[in-house]
Formats: C-alpha cells, sequence, structure tokens
C-alpha cells in the first residue's frame, strides 16, 4: 500500500503478531459520498421488480464464489480464523444470499386483508439505507447474513467493520461493486467505533443492525433511540448445552467440542456453560475432555489444524484472567489451560469441570477455547440453571426423548433451541435472541420483514 500522512488502522496477523497492512481512515469527504451513493443504490434497488433483485443476489453469489480463496485467505491472515473454516464461511454466505435469491420475492409478496373495503392489503416498502456496524468473528459472513435480506427489500447496506478486519471489509466491497456495478448495494466506510453515533444522527441512515458486544449493544440502541430509528441487535451470549441423563453421551460431548471451539470459541452463538445432569456428568466430561485434547492447534493456514489462534493478544489475555479467575471460584481444568509460549493469541482448547452458577465462568460471557461444565441434580435444576443467565441468544438440548425435549424448549429463555445439535445460524430459520442478548431478528422470513415499512393500503370505493 502507499504511504499515508493521516489516521490509519492497523491489520494484525494474530498467528504470528506481524502487522499485515495499515489502513487509510475515511475521511469525512470520503464517509458523506458512501452516504450518497448509498442512498442512490436503494433509490435503484426500491425500483427493481423482484426478479431484477433476485438476479442481483446471485451475481452477488458467484463472485463470492469466485473470490472464494481470496477472500478465505485473508480472513485466515487477519483473525485466525483455520482456513477451512474460512472456506466454510463463504459457502455459507453464498448459500444466503441464493436462499433470498429463490425465497425473499414470496416473503415479501403483498398479503390481503379482508376489510369492508374495496381492497386492503399489506405492502412491505424498503426503509433506505442500513448502517451494518459488524464485528471480526466472522467478517463475510456477519455483513452477508444481515446484507443479503435487506438487498432483496430493496435498501442500500453501509458497513462499518471492526478496524482489525479491515482488509476483508474492503475485499468485500470490491466483491460487491463487480458484480453489481454502480451504484453498488454496499458502501464500505472506516472509521473508529466512537464515530458511529454520528453516522447513526444522519439523515441518510435510516436502520442499523449490529452484532457485537452487550456494551457496544447498549450504546448503538441508545443512539438509535435519540435518532427514533430502527434497529436490530445480536450480541453476546453465553449458550447453555444441556445434557439429560438419557442423552447419547458420546454424541453430545462430540457436538460440545463443535460447540465450544469452532472459530477457536469465538461466537456469540458458542455454546458456553455445558450443564450436565448428574447421573450423565462424568461420562460426559470424561468424552468431552478427551475430544477436545485431540484438536490439533496450529498456524491456521495449514489445512491439518483444527484451531488457530484467537483473533487479538488482548482477546487470550483477557480469557487467561477469566479461567484463573474462574479455578480461583472452585473450578477444576480437566483440559488444556495452557498457552504455548512464543508468537500468537494461542490458548489450548481448554474445559473447566466443578463450575457453580456463581463462578465467574458462568456469569461472565468467555469469548475464546474456554468451556465450563456445570452439574445440576435434575433437568428441572438443569433449565433453571440455564435460565439463570441474563443472556438469552440461543441453546442446545441433549436427550433421545424427542417429545420431552418439545416439552421442554419453551421453558427455555433463548432466541434458539437445537436438541441434539450445537446451535448454528442458518438462512432458512430466524436468528437472534432475548434478555442481554439482543433484539430483532436476522435471516429466514422475519429477518427480511426487520428493515422494511410495513405499509398498510386501503381503497376506498370509487366516488361518481
Amino acid at each position: 500500500m502507499g504511504v499515508t500522512t493521516g489516521p490509519v488502522t492497523t491489520s494484525i496477523d494474530p498467528a504470528t503478531g506481524e502487522v499485515l497492512a495499515e489502513y487509510p481512515v475515511s475521511t469525512a469527504g470520503e464517509i458523506d459520498g458512501a452516504l450518497t451513493r448509498a442512498r442512490e443504490a436503494h433509490r435503484a434497488l426500491s425500483s427493481f421488480t423482484f426478479p431484477e433483485r433476485s438476479a442481483l443476489l446471485r451475481a452477488i453469489a458467484r463472485e463470492l464464489t469466485a473470490a472464494r480463496e481470496t477472500l478465505a485467505q485473508l480472513i485466515t491472515a487477519e483473525m485466525g480464523k483455520v482456513i477451512g473454516e474460512s472456506r466454510a464461511e463463504i459457502d455459507k454466505s453464498v448459500w444466503a444470499c441464493e436462499y433470498y435469491a429463490e425465497h425473499g420475492a414470496a416473503q415479501l409478496e403483498s398479503e390481503p386483508v379482508a376489510t369492508d373495503w374495496t381492497d386492503s392489503y399489506v405492502e412491505f416498502v424498503p426503509l433506505g439505507v442500513v448502517l451494518a456496524v459488524m464485528p471480526w468473528n466472522y467478517p463475510i459472513w456477519q455483513l452477508i447474513r444481515a446484507a443479503a435480506p435487506a438487498w432483496m427489500a430493496g435498501n442500500g447496506v453501509v458497513l462499518k467493520h471492526a478496524s482489525n478486519v479491515t482488509g476483508c471489509a474492503l475485499e468485500l466491497g470490491r466483491v460487491i461493486a463487480s458484480a453489481a456495478g454502480r451504484p453498488s448495494p454496499l458502501e464500505v466506510v472506516v472509521v473508529p467505533g466512537g464515530q458511529v453515533a454520528e453516522l447513526i444522527a444522519d439523515p441518510r441512515v435510516a436502520a442499523v443492525t449490529l452484532t457485537g458486544s452487550e456494551a457496544v449493544g447498549v450504546q448503538v440502541a441508545t443512539a438509535c433511540g435519540r435518532q427514533l430509528k430502527r434497529s436490530v441487535l445480536e450480541l453476546g451470549g453465553s449458550d447453555a448445552f444441556i445434557v439429560l441423563g438419557d442423552a447419547d453421551v458420546e454424541a453430545a460431548a462430540r457436538g460440545a467440542v463443535s460447540a465450544r471451539f469452532l472459530n477457536a470459541g469465538q461466537s456469540c452463538i458458542a455454546g458456553k456453560r455445558f450443564i450436565a445432569e448428574e447421573s450423565v456428568a462424568d461420562a460426559f466430561a470424561e468424552a468431552f475432555a478427551a475430544a477436545a485434547l485431540r484438536l490439533r492447534m496450529g498456524d491456521p493456514r495449514q489445512e491439518g489444524s483444527d484451531l488457530g489462534p484467537m483473533a487479538r493478544a488482548d482477546l487470550r489475555d483477557e480469557l487467561i484472567d477469566q479461567v484463573r479467575r474462574g479455578v480461583q471460584d472452585g473450578g477444576r481444568i480437566i483440559a488444556g489451560g495452557t498457552h504455548p509460549d512464543g508468537p500468537g493469541a494461542y490458548f489450548a482448547p481448554t474445559i473447566v469441570d466443578g463450575v457453580l452458577p456463581g463462578n465467574v465462568l458462568a456469569r461472565e460471557e468467555t469469548f475464546g477455547p474456554a468451556a465450563a461444565l456445570l452439574r445440576a441434580p435434575d433437568a428441572a435444576a438443569a433449565i433453571e440453571i440455564a435460565n439463570g443467565s441474563p443472556y438469552g441468544l440461543s441453546s442446545s438440548l441433549w436427550t433421545t426423548d424427542l417429545d420431552r425435549a418439545r416439552r421442554l424448549a419453551p421453558q427455555i429463555e433463548a432466541g434458539a433451541v437445537f436438541v441434539n445439535t450445537h446451535s448454528a445460524s442458518d438462512p432458512r430459520m430466524p436468528f437472534g435472541g432475548v434478555k442481554r442478548s439482543g433484539w430483532g431478528r436476522e435471516l429466514g422470513a422475519f429477518g427480511i420483514r426487520e428493515f422494511v415499512n410495513v405499509q398498510a393500503v386501503t381503497v376506498a370505493p370509487r366516488v361518481g
């Protein structure tokens, strides 16, 4: 890159600690231009027919597919995800575009309403420009899962990404522009987090979607409230992974490893609190620990690595401190708990047994490869422990009695319940949480209707 004299944001390889690149922060003029172009893109998209919007999303899917390896390598370089998972992230993003290209028109079709008037119906009209404030843990998927339905609904999108994945943000902007031409439905601005409130206040921004921490969610919700603008907030999670006494323990242990250690545990929807009925707790702990110890931690660029570094050294250090305090609170490490000397923000896959509900590992969100194992005397107690968190994003319930699972699922205070599998977002299903995990929904038919004007149209009889 060329030399810049203004403010920059720096991208650092978490596997080595080396600087990858420096990117100039957007100037006031560049931000103004991006917002204006996004408004023009919205106006263009809102005039498109549904088949034309579908064609746009299919074109974006094709460009993402063509750029798969470039984007995957960039994800791995900037935030440390193992390369196979980075490729899978692009594939899932393609799936979301193709899903809305196929189903979006039906989800936004006008709905007739029976009234006394000549005609009454509900239209789903695009709102305008959606500001997407996105995190680093899934640099492409997080944006696409919010943007694909917004585009299909006729909105333009402005992306403010996490600073450590600026390269991903800019490359994604180029990919979308290549697919769509001008005006592109995606504009990228490189700004610090402290500038988000100014973007929200701009009259060209109609709504905001955020994936991030609880603290940032409060700030964004406050800013949106001041401006009376709609928001969708997908925030933190301390998801319960409940293993009942009749569960297939070996299958639950395999699921637990994926639930906790995928993406080095850096996911809001990851299983974090593993709650086992006492009758199977010892067997589950043994199987879970054995499976975790088989994971291969190493260079995320190497095909054989199961676990790469955490995204930043400061986040690794924070997790080390959480585990230390968790042990002080009475927990016992049965796997991992170490980090190698040398460069890179690595932390071994870790399981802490004997965690009580008041333990720091049960109270706080742990954003990394550390699992807390709690024990409950029965199913009712397990659900009570699960609901004892201020978070309610997702959950996982393991039992061989599916009728029982269906009865118990509504008792779990979470936006989703996954039975005999770990939590995962799916373009076909709504995604979002309750309590301190945020509000609103992404994905599915519910997600595409978040950023539309639900417009009631009533036609009276013609006079004369």
